[in-house]
């Protein structure tokens, strides 16, 4: 059977600018797919940016890969994958033949500019690469890692020629001198340090922040050093004597992410993340020259070659272009996309709903076109949870945050709120509705259940019992029983007309992250933070049998609608799915490169879904005979 297996992939991305009716295919949606993908809709999350020497490219580093623009016109040239995970950084080289890319996998690769052909890549770093740098002669590569260490590369072998090490947490950031005799590294440890290129020794070590540092650059005549840190602050040092000249606080909330200097050397810009600004010094004297109110949570900002446009980047996954001079939004790159936290599908298979953690949205997508329908916006923190009523006309969300305890519920056909449901003294994690649609559950922090009255929005009962929070729940096919799964590593089964616990499932040992019943409801199926899938007998709360193979947390399980199916997904990026009736592994499904968050079939049980934090959702089209 597994190999008669076909597969079709969409994927769709969600972001507000993402989609319009009747866009369902353009070219990109094509490029750089996993194996047995059909197209993309969806560019993934932002980790940072940076132009092209001649000005004319803007590359964007993000969870997919590495999207390449034109600059001026902000059309997409090509998309470069290979990476398994994330890509944190990417730097041009100085001819703008070759890009590098730094990786969450731990690798550092190179590829050519042109054609996105991968040239080498560069093992050695222990753990995610968070920031690269050419030197100005194109001849080494600086990488810096969350291994806490900084490595000197030869571009043209690819070989490691030293490693630089003295910081004690993960550096950050790293920098060269243009004289490309001096690396500048930002560390989480609070210092930054200056190491010489020749030896490998360091040189001094930058001390005054309070708090880790996020970014570090050099002036363009070497002679300054500016760091920033979550401090909020900005400090110019003198590099050849590793004297504080400026301390630049200006900025008002989070921490200072991004610094970069004009390329006359003349103003310095940094970017703060959560004050939603970007602030202009004068180098020479360190005061505020500009501020520019960008609206959005900044992460990274590089000024264009002739200093006369800067580009931003978000954590909300925009790109904006501004002229330098006047303030004025150039243009906007679209189609970026912030982590997926969960997924659902309305009982007819028109609408898809998604959990948006880059702006504190809901979506709904219409699946036969790819269209968004709604953004359904009024939380004020993450959206965790969605699900749709039994006859698809309402839509319920929640937010996993003590500053937003309320479930929200939404008319699908309108994309407005009908109601907010406030009992709950904390964030929600899950949600679920009954068979028959009358009555909501939902899981808050605080380690309780509670079940609602749709119709009127009041409390019925209240379940308590676990002694960790609540994570996942989900009704039985005749409504009769509640399951949830908790941070307690127990899975519990309530009586839904009385609200009192009818067994406690006990084996996994480790949080449970997901629970689902089989359509018949004789079936349970839990996935925990131990990398297990337990099967159980719900009439006597027997474990019948344990899968094993996923290497991460799972923490999303589903059935297929004709019960012969189990799909799991987990945070080693993976989807699994399993023979229920054996436990046998059938398939792994890959192709997202950060977590599995939610997995969904369709009603007709031909399509899985799949949602991840890399910021896209996958629909993989199973042949009949899994269907069926």
């Amino acid at each position: 059977m597994v190999k008669k297996l076909l597969f079709s992939v969409f994927i769709f991305g969600v972001s507000i600018s993402l989609l319009a009716p009747n866009t369902f295919a353009q070219d990109w949606t094509q490029w750089g797919l996993p194996d047995g993908a059909k197209a993309r809709l969806g560019k993934g999350s932002i980790n940072e940016i940076t132009y092209s020497p001649d000005g004319k490219r803007l590359a964007v580093a993000g969870s997919i890969g590495i999207w390449i623009y034109d600059a001026q016109t902000g059309e997409e040239i090509n998309l470069i994958t290979g990476h398994t995970s994330g890509v944190k950084s990417v730097a041009f080289s100085p001819d703008g033949f070759t890009i590098a890319s730094g990786s969450a996998d731990a690798s550092v690769r190179l590829w050519d500019a042109r054609t996105g052909m991968h040239l080498r890549s560069m093992l050695g770093h222990g753990s995610g690469v968070n920031s690269v740098v050419f030197s100005s002669d194109g001849e080494i590569l600086v990488s810096g890692s969350d291994d806490a260490t900084a490595r000197i590369w030869d571009v043209r072998t690819g070989t490691s020629l030293r490693t630089l090490a003295g910081h004690t947490e993960r550096i950050w950031s790293v920098a060269i001198s243009p004289d490309d005799k001096t690396v500048a590294s930002a560390s989480w440890d609070n210092t930054a340090r200056l190491w010489d290129v020749q030896t490998g020794k360091s040189l001094r070590t930058l001390i005054g922040h309070e708090k880790h540092l996020l970014a570090v650059a050099f002036s363009p005549d070497g002679k300054i050093i500016a760091s920033t840190s979550w401090d909020r602050t900005v400090r110019l040092w003198d590099k050849k004597t590793g004297t504080l000249l400026h301390t630049l606080k200006k900025h008002t909330h989070g921490g200072v992410t991004d610094v970069v200097f004009s390329p006359d050397g003349q103003t310095v810009a940094s970017s703060g993340v959560w004050d939603k600004r970007v602030c202009f010094w004068d180098v020479k004297t360190g005061e505020l020259q500009q501020v520019l109110k960008v609206h959005t949570y900044m992460i990274s900002i590089v000024f264009s070659p002739d200093g006369q446009t800067l580009a931003t980047a978000s954590s909300t996954e925009t790109v904006c272009l501004w002229d330098v001079g006047t303030g004025e939004h150039l243009r906007e790159l679209t189609g970026h996309t912030g982590r997926i936290k969960d997924i659902a599908i309305s009982s007819d298979g028109s609408a898809l709903a998604t959990s948006s953690g880059s702006d504190n949205s809901a979506c709904l997508w219409d699946l036969q076109t790819g269209a968004l329908l709604h953004l359904l916006t009024g939380h004020t923190w993450e959206v965790s949870c969605v699900a749709f009523s039994p006859d698809g006309k309402t839509l319920a969300s929640g937010s996993y945050s003590d500053d937003d305890d309320t479930v929200y519920i939404w008319d699908v056909q309108a994309g407005t709120s009908i109601r907010k449901l406030k009992d709950h003294t904390d964030g929600i994690g899950s949600i679920a509705f009954s068979p028959d649609g009358k009555i909501l559950a939902s899981q808050g922090v605080e380690n309780t259940l509670l079940l609602w009255n749709i119709q009127t929005g009041t409390t019925i009962r209240t379940l308590t019992g676990h002694t960790h929070e609540i994570v996942s729940v989900v009704f039985s096919p005749d409504g009769k029983t509640l399951a949830s799964g908790s941070w307690d590593s127990t899975v519990r089964l309530w009586d839904v007309q009385t609200g009192t616990s009818i067994r406690e499932l006990i084996k996994h040992a480790h949080r449970v992250g997901s629970v689902a019943f089989s359509p018949d409801g004789k079936m349970l199926a839990s996935g925990s933070w131990d990398d297990t899938v337990c099967l159980w007998d719900v009439q006597t709360g027997t474990s019948i049998i344990e899968l094993t193979g996923h290497t991460n947390n799972v923490v999303s399980v589903v059935f297929s609608p004709n019960g012969k199916l189990l799909a799991t997904g987990s945070w080693d990026n993976t989807i699994r799915l399993w023979d229920v009736r054996t436990g046998t592994h059938l398939l792994t499904l890959p192709g997202h490169t950060d977590s599995v968050t939610s997995v969904v079939f369709s009603p007709d049980g031909k399509t899985l879904t799949s949602g991840s934090f890399d910021g896209t959702v996958l629909l993989w089209e199973l042949t009949p005979d899994m269907a069926d």
